[in-house]
């Protein structure tokens, strides 16, 4: 028997569908008995875990596969890999997902990891147990990465990237719907999809160019077919949309947005702004009338030198063009930005701020998230000249120096100052006030307008400084209402 972990990584309130364990249940279907044990629904996994290597019998558990994103869940599955390691010995752990596939020389060297798998899992599985059970010459198994009898780090050819067509359905009724369909802005039935795996593009600040460097796309009827079988098993009536590039190619956005129309969900997906910019009218009618509500789109900066170092192969007038052009249909524009530029932190954070207003100017619904500039290992020196030494295990990544890289919360940046480090908190404080983000539904419309009215004054000026009396506002108005889920 195989054990699937996905490690907890957040609030039950919060938990999503946890497709990564369920894509490689997929290709076990039918042909391995398996269990899904997720963190996020299960109080006590280890229990579980336990209980399942315990009961034996003729089909004993012959690996543990774990998923693993960094942050909250790397902290969990390093809890439960510790124990298991210590408790059965004999049996092979293996780490695949995002922090695994990043960090593979780093998880390795944790004793409690065996095995890991770089990127797309699922045909890795397969021959992984294959090779477990026979010649184990795992020398020829792409996308792995092991330790040889002599401790040594052994690194695999690349897996070429497949199309989620390629492999058969995620096998939902392995779990409980009720457990993860969710009450979101979107929608009071939410689930989430994932249509595409991968990126083609290069921007060279982004952890998932590494893992995967091009994409592959499921198709339209797939989607489409999908969607409808959780809207009529589950009753859901909205999707999010995990894919890094939900729109490329504008026929086949067309042709998805003509099957999906008729299930009349609300969604929210990503895109690149060069690419819906380019869509015609009439596309971008059809999907708002499939039911897009929200895009969010990685802008990154107002800076066009940054977005050159970045790669980003964007400008800040298309950006300001789309904020401006989609208005019109009626979807939400949602944009990153990333502030803090290692070569001149003070002034990105100026002219970050400064692009902001613009893109409010021509387009007040345009929601903003800001993020400070962290690098990741394969791009240390991304721009800016940035150089860290980024820790040699996964336990190292887990203490107080280094979570923070990993969750991207006030992490220890030498080239960010306090000072420029408080200016972005602040403007965030005043922008977000200013402009209440529609996906916050303990946000009541008395608590928006009493929010609005205290900032305006700020946002016109521009005086950012020290917002105590708008901080204190947002918990109130938050305290005195139910708490209901967001994305």
């Amino acid at each position: 028997m195989i054990i699937l972990f996905h490690p907890r990584s957040t609030k039950p309130k919060n938990r999503r569908l946890p497709l990564s364990v369920l894509y490689l249940g997929a290709v076990l279907e039918g042909r391995e008995e398996y269990q899904i044990v997720d963190g996020n629904a299960d109080p006590d996994p280890w229990s579980t875990i336990e209980a399942l290597m315990e009961r034996g019998g003729k089909n004993p558990v012959e690996l543990l596969g774990v998923s693993v994103m960094p942050g909250p869940q790397l902290r969990s599955a390093i809890a439960v890999c510790r124990r298991f390691r210590e408790k059965y010995p004999r049996v092979p752990i293996v780490w695949g997902g995002y922090f695994a596939s990043l960090y593979a020389e780093a998880t390795l060297n944790a004793r409690y990891v065996d095995f890991v798998v770089k990127g797309q899992g699922e045909d890795s599985l397969l021959e992984l147990l294959e090779a477990l059970r026979g010649s184990r010459d795992f020398s020829r198994i792409r996308g792995l990465a092991f330790k040889d009898r002599f401790g040594l780090h052994v690194h695999t050819a690349e897996r070429p990237l497949k199309s989620p067509n390629d492999f058969p359905w995620p096998p939902y009724h392995r779990l409980d719907p009720a457990k993860y369909i969710a009450n979101t802005f979107l929608g009071s039935r939410t689930a989430v999809h994932q249509a595409s795996i991968g990126c083609p593009f290069r921007c060279n600040f982004c952890g998932v160019v590494p893992v995967y460097d091009r994409e592959k796309m499921e198709s339209p009827a797939r989607t489409a077919a999908i969607l409808e079988h959780l809207q009529s098993q589950y009753g859901v009536n909205a999707v999010q949309f995990y894919d890094n590039n939900f729109f490329l190619r504008e026929e086949h956005a067309r042709e998805l947005a003509g099957r999906i129309a008729p299930l009349k969900l609300r969604w929210w997906c990503e895109a690149r702004v060069d690419i819906v910019l380019g869509y015609s009218d009439d596309t971008l009618r059809k999907i708002r009338a499939a039911g897009c509500v929200m895009i969010f789109f990685g802008v990154e900066s107002g800076s066009d030198a940054a977005l050159r170092n970045m790669k980003k192969q964007l400008t800040s007038e298309q950006t300001l063009a789309l904020a401006r052009r989609i208005r019109e249909f009626d979807i939400v524009p949602e944009y990153s930005m990333i502030f803090g530029n290692p070569a001149d932190a003070e002034r990105d954070v100026a002219e970050n701020i400064a692009f902001v207003r613009r893109v409010k100017k021509v387009n007040p619904d345009v929601e903003i998230v800001v993020q400070t500039y962290v690098p990741t290992p394969q791009k240390s020196g991304a721009y800016g000249d940035v150089e860290v030494e980024f820790p040699a295990t996964p336990d190292e990544w887990i203490t107080d120096r280094w979570y923070p890289y990993l969750i991207r919360t006030d992490p220890e940046l030498p080239w960010l100052p306090a000072h420029v480090k408080r200016r972005i908190r602040d403007f965030e404080t005043v922008m977000n006030s200013r402009w209440p983000t529609t996906q916050d539904m303990r946000l009541p419309g008395w608590g928006r307008a009493l929010l609005k009215s205290l900032s305006g004054w700020r946002y016109a000026l521009g005086a950012y400084d020290f917002p105590g009396e708008l901080r204190v506002a947002q918990k109130l108005v938050r305290l005195r209402q139910p708490r209901l889920e967001s994305l």
